[in-house]
């Protein structure tokens, strides 16, 4: 058989996530051209530019996505599925990719011990966290445009008594003589307090700007309650506490309402932090919104989302406190960024460890807390619930020498969908491999470089092309390149890498290479055209300064050019005293 398929399988996701691995991997050790620009989902680019400033390198890490709608949104994901509770961006990730495939960064500060935002968290059109008095929320509306604004919090209630009384906290503890509300999504049980407790329900979702009434079920006083799946929970301190307990009668309704601000109508979705970094295409210095000097002043790592005047999306993070790597960098210095990159809208999001960007679970940048990457309340991901095709091993090298001899041709669906999944030949011919109507899932297929009928396939550019329309009428497509190519094989590593030995099926330019596992090249051991046939390369253990390597794990990379174009494989080596 030329070509295997199976359905979603334990052993897709294994080799998808090692053949990712191995994708992201050579983004971070490739030089920064190599990478300019990569496609990490239709639409959507990925880019790591290292740029040498006279205060140090700064590394930034840029996403660049089409304005959100169709398949396309710009949507929170929140830790735990609740309020409560820290988890990494990359988790969230995971966790939401039966719903689409993911790439973003971390959202708002956060509470450390509870996980709880700052500010703002609008999910769906749904409130589930108030705004922060002094500082501006970023918001993304129906028609797909950013709205950076401060948007002050009014949030009210009252029972038996028409008049209107306050809620301070939504999806917080409630402090000194003040309400608080929690809904289902805060989490199983309200914090325990010293104060009044009313259980409402049914309670209705969230949405702002009209009135959410409920039926008090009932009042406790000085405990912890279960916050009921289809209701909520007003929680009340001190002379707040006497006011809620005066006013909520079992049996009798109780209305919340959460105003917002006039010009948010249109708002879905949205997360809080700051400063807001550029308003108009311009680069802010200054907002004056509330936040600590750490937050606003220095050189950190520091995320920030921004839009385009044709509503395209760009993502920085930006790594720092990492001498060699990354020094960090300012605010001022981050919204002009912003702006060079074309954003007329700009805001800044958590910084410091929290600084994180990731593809569909796996950690792009390199986050400066010394355990890696950060457990935070929010993530802020660009989603894409069209077909997706992770990208195929470079280069099918079918020559049975136990390397690169398959083709691992993949694809997910998060839908039901009707799929042509098809392999290009460089002649333009087009074999269909499958095809159909599927579930929502991820399927797995591999091929062994031959045609239909079992001969070797001609050698070139190939593309794997999965096109699915699915049970919305959505329609999308996703194409990857790679090259059959059997120019290079059976690469064997003598101990210590004294030799390095391989073959050539034509004439080709070589160049042998020993590297640190990071991809740093020690030595270029041999290079220049060599004819076809076995090729030997020798190393004498000393680096390119003529000093004998230290023991530890290194990397043999041969890599050779030729008609077909650029053959790689890599061998591990550990060097011993």
């Amino acid at each position: 058989m030329s070509f295997v398929a199976g359905s979603a399988t334990v052993k897709w996701g294994l080799m998808s996530r090692k053949l990712l691995i191995a994708f992201l991997f050579a983004l971070m050790v490739a030089p920064p051209a190599a990478a300019r620009p990569v496609q990490m989902m239709p639409g959507v680019t990925y880019d790591r530019i290292l740029r040498w400033t006279p205060a140090g390198p700064v590394a930034i890490h840029v996403v660049t996505a089409p304005k959100p709608g169709g398949l396309y949104s710009l949507t929170p994901l929140l830790s735990n599925g609740t309020i409560v509770g820290r988890e990494t961006v990359s988790s969230m990730e995971r966790n939401a990719s039966a719903q689409m495939t993911t790439i973003g960064i971390n959202g708002d500060f956060f509470s450390w011990t509870g996980g709880w935002p700052s500010g703002l968290l609008m999910r769906g059109g749904i409130v589930e966290h108030q705004s922060a008095l002094g500082r501006a929320a970023v918001g993304v509306d129906t028609s797909g445009n950013l709205h950076v604004d401060r948007v002050p919090w009014y949030g009210r209630w009252h029972g038996a008594d028409p008049t209107w009384q306050s809620i301070s906290q939504l999806n917080e503890p409630a402090r000194a003589n003040a309400t608080a509300l929690f809904t289902p999504v805060w989490g199983a049980k309200t914090p325990s307090t010293h104060g009044t407790m009313v259980v409402l329900g049914p309670f209705p979702p969230a949405t702002p700007r009209r009135d959410l009434s409920g039926v008090v079920q009932s009042v406790f006083t000085d405990s912890s309650v279960d916050v009921p799946a289809d209701g909520a929970v007003l929680v009340a301190r001190g002379s707040a506490a006497r006011t809620l307990h005066d006013q909520a009668v079992v049996g009798s309704p109780l209305t919340v309402r959460i105003p917002l601000a006039d010009d948010w109508t249109a708002v879905t979705d949205a997360v809080s932090s700051g400063p807001t970094l550029v308003k108009n295409g311009r680069p802010i210095f200054n907002a004056g919104e509330a936040l600590t000097g750490a937050q606003l002043h220095g050189r950190n790592p520091r995320t920030a989302i921004g839009q385009r005047t044709d509503g395209s999306i760009v993502m920085l993070a930006v790594d720092g406190r990492q001498r060699g790597w990354s020094i960090g960098i300012t605010n001022w210095d981050l919204a002009q960024t912003l702006v060079r990159y074309g954003c007329v809208t700009g805001f800044a999001l958590d910084s410091g460890g929290s600084t994180t960007v990731a593809f569909d679970g796996h950690v792009l940048n390199r986050p400066s807390d010394p355990q890696g990457e950060r457990p935070v309340g929010e993530a802020l991901v660009i989603g894409y619930t069209g077909v997706y095709v992770p990208a195929p091993a470079a280069n099918l090298s079918p020559n049975a020498d136990g390397m690169g001899d398959q083709e691992s041709l993949d694809y997910r669906l998060v839908r039901p969908s009707t799929v042509s999944a098809k392999l290009i030949a460089p002649d333009g011919s087009v074999r269909e491999l499958d095809s159909g109507q599927k579930p929502a899932g991820r399927y797995h297929l591999t091929w062994d470089g031959t045609d239909a009928a079992g001969a070797p396939a001609a050698e070139g550019a190939y593309h794997w092309n999965v096109s699915a329309t699915d049970d919305l009428g959505r329609a999308s497509t996703h194409d990857r390149r790679f090259t059959l190519d059997r120019t290079l094989g059976f690469l064997r590593v003598a101990a210590g890498a004294r030799q390095v030995a391989f073959t050539l099926t034509r004439d080709a330019t070589v160049r042998v290479t020993i590297e640190t596992r990071s991809g740093g090249i020690l030595r270029t051991v041999a290079r220049g055209l060599r004819p076809p046939g076995a090729v030997t390369a020798r190393w004498n253990g000393r680096d390119g300064r003529g000093k004998r390597v230290r023991p530890g794990a290194y990397v043999v990379h041969v890599s050779v050019t030729s008609p077909i174009g650029l053959s790689q494989l890599r061998a591990p080596v550990r060097i011993r005293r």
